[in-house]
């Protein structure tokens, strides 16, 4: 008898449980004195929700996607914006939290799904969707840099610096999908 742990038509549960267990670390870790971390009911509600909405796009993105290639370019993009909605939520990426430039860099997010709906997850639609984002991730990045918006706690170099760390993951998945969609031409 097999079990699903992550097939196209049941849900991921990989997935679904390393959400719950980054939803519990900092529920154990307040139960330690000293260890620096105390959140809030909103804490955790505004978490679970981020963490519901990134499994949820994990579990569309491995229903829309044709092969392996496909899955690993969806899981950089879910896993990128992810990953930059939570830093900039939890310090902000440029100066402190309550920088606009911050608003900016969610805006990014916004493009990748907009671009990910267009294109219908195929991937060499998936591929300038992608490329699309990395371009709006690093005008937004060029914008706060030039306009000084991270001083006095950030130097251009470290606002270069932190736009191109969070342009990664868009840049993989354009490259993932453009490996999927050469395979598949090739077929």
């Amino acid at each position: 008898m097999a079990t699903n742990t992550g097939n196209a038509r049941g849900w991921s549960r990989p997935a679904w449980g390393t959400a719950t267990g980054l939803l519990l670390l900092p529920a154990i870790a307040m139960r330690f004195p000293g260890s620096g971390v105390a959140w809030t009911a909103s804490d955790f509600i505004v978490m679970g929700a981020l963490l519901a909405l990134t499994c949820g796009a994990w579990e569309l993105a491995r229903r829309l996607s044709g092969d392996g290639m496909a899955r690993l370019g969806f899981a950089a993009a879910v896993l990128g914006g992810f990953a930059l909605v939570w830093v900039n939520l939890a310090v902000g990426l440029v100066g402190d939290g309550g920088n606009p430039a911050n608003l900016m860099f969610m805006g990014v997010v916004a493009v990748a799904i907009a671009a990910a709906l267009m294109a219908r997850g195929r991937p060499r639609a998936m591929v300038r969707a992608m490329l699309a984002t990395a371009a709006a991730h690093a005008a937004v990045g060029a914008i706060a840099m030039l306009g000084g918006w991270g001083a006095p706690h950030d130097g251009p170099l470290r606002v270069a610096a932190i736009t191109a760390f969070f342009m990664l993951p868009w840049l993989l998945s354009a490259a993932l999908f453009h490996a999927s969609a050469t395979r598949a031409a090739a077929r």
